[in-house]
């Protein structure tokens, strides 16, 4: 028995070797949305027994040459880098030239001079040549056709380059796989919804934009998109420039599929794609119509003012202010949803009586769980009205204690009935009470309560309330 299972088990090893040495050859990429990405780079290499040189070429211009991972799947112990260099010193005219002084090089200008001899010399500008004539010099930017070089300096090379030293124990071709990170590759979602003439559903359907300017292409690459907040030691600018932008709009639904990694989402693209350098490139995420949503007016005078509330509470009895309005969602599958949303732009429309999509505001949503509540905030109310007065304020140091009482109007221009949610904060003193009010209210947190209030059509509604201090 002892002896069939070292015979399967060897035969497992086996056949696991040998999977990996025939594995295929491609690109896997995993885009973060905090720009940069993982590049997984498989490629067939021939090596040879002893120490190779190897000049791995067309790796990403923002590399980030600490990362880098290399390793033979054909031989996983016996084939090892002894030494790494990432050449970036990116041939053009300027370098060219200071590489050539003291050297010789030939220069035809527009009128057919040949000069031929030793650079002496280059300012950006002007060209010194040292040959049997004496001394010339060549204004590059007026003058100058064509300059010959005899060959390429050391050191100067036409794209980025990975230069190995690796020791080798097998001979022959080896499916090799190098990995590591990149700067200035980025994905954000972007979503569209569509809200129905009453109200009460929207159709939404999501993007995955994609924002390459790594300075390298990913051809027919197995595509992963990591959400969430992935902590780096140092988070390094990155200037996109102005580089111009491609648009690729690739309209399948349910392209994705989604599952928990660590503590963040992977989404997975289930095809191969292309991602350009310097290309702007859409894949669609999700589709789902029909989501109950539920129309909010949101009423919070104080909040506008923030940490400055204090002199508003004591300085201003009076204040009419906007009545936002927001549309609530929950992410859940009996909401036809129930997938973990990554954060990115919601852009809201909706029907006009002519039939045609008209926009009605956007914003912004963090990372979302499944089941979790959406709220978005599209604007301020037109036909709403909302005044809050200070009507009265005592206090009494001795005893320690202050009260204070409020009322709130509402006025509903509209032809429907509405509910507003009056928000107030009690901000003054850590306790606190209600001693009198008119309406029903719910306790949100320590200082924040939330009145619902009904509002009839071109009517109007006034909250009471007394709040009272102690300390």
């Amino acid at each position: 028995m002892k002896k069939i299972f070292l015979f399967l088990l060897a035969i497992s090893l086996l056949s696991f070797h040998f999977a990996n040495a025939q594995g295929k050859e491609g690109v896997e990429l995993t885009v973060y949305n905090q720009n940069f990405g993982l590049v997984k780079d498989r490629r067939m290499l021939e090596l040879k027994k002893g120490i190779n040189d190897i000049r791995f070429t067309d790796v990403a211009a923002l590399i980030e040459p600490t990362s880098v991972h290399f390793k033979s799947l054909t031989d996983l112990l016996g084939c090892v880098i002894q030494e790494q260099n990432y050449e970036y010193d990116l041939v053009n005219a300027y370098k060219l030239l200071s590489k050539y002084i003291d050297k010789k090089i030939k220069i035809i200008t527009k009128d057919d001079k040949v000069y031929e001899g030793i650079l002496m010399s280059y300012d950006g500008e002007n060209i010194v040549i040292a040959s049997d004539r004496g001394l010339s010099m060549i204004r590059r930017q007026e003058n100058i056709r064509e300059i010959s070089f005899p060959e390429l300096p050391e050191g100067l090379i036409t794209k980025p380059t990975l230069i190995w030293e690796i020791a080798n124990n097998r001979g022959g071709k080896h499916l090799t796989e190098v990995s590591y990170l990149t700067r200035g590759i980025n994905w954000n979602a972007d979503y569209v919804a569509v809200v129905d003439k009453d109200d009460k559903n929207i159709d939404l359907s999501g993007w995955v934009t994609i924002d390459n300017r790594s300075g390298a292409a990913y051809k027919d690459a197995s595509l992963k998109l990591i959400a969430g907040d992935v902590r780096r030691v140092e988070e390094e600018k990155f200037d996109r420039g102005g580089a111009s932008r491609m648009m690729a709009k690739e309209a399948d639904v349910s392209q994705f599929q989604e599952k928990a990694f660590f503590e963040y989402h992977m989404y997975t693209l289930q095809r191969r794609t292309t991602v350009k350098e310097n290309q702007t490139k859409q894949i669609s995420l999700l589709s789902a119509n029909s989501i109950p949503v539920k129309k909010l007016f949101i009423y919070d005078p104080v909040e506008y003012y923030g940490w400055n509330w204090y002199y508003y509470e004591n300085n201003q009895t009076t204040k009419q202010q906007k009545i936002k309005v927001k549309i609530e969602l929950n992410n859940s599958k009996q909401n036809k949803l129930g997938m973990p949303l990554p954060k990115g732009k919601v852009k809201v429309y909706k029907e006009d009586a002519d039939g045609s999509l008209q926009f009605i505001g956007e914003d912004k949503i963090d990372h979302t769980p499944k089941d979790e509540i959406v709220r978005l905030y599209l604007g301020d109310a037109f036909d709403v009205v909302g005044e809050r007065k200070k009507m009265n304020y005592r206090e009494d140091h001795a005893a320690r204690w202050a009260e204070e009482s409020f009322e709130i109007s509402l006025r509903n221009h509209k032809e429907t009935d509405i509910e507003v949610n009056v928000i107030e904060h009690m901000w003054r003193y850590i306790n606190w009470k209600i001693v009198s009010k008119t309406h029903e209210f719910t306790k949100k947190d320590a200082q924040t309560i939330e009145f619902k209030v009904p509002v009839p059509k071109n009517g109007e509604t006034t909250v009471k309330y007394t709040v009272k201090y102690w300390w």
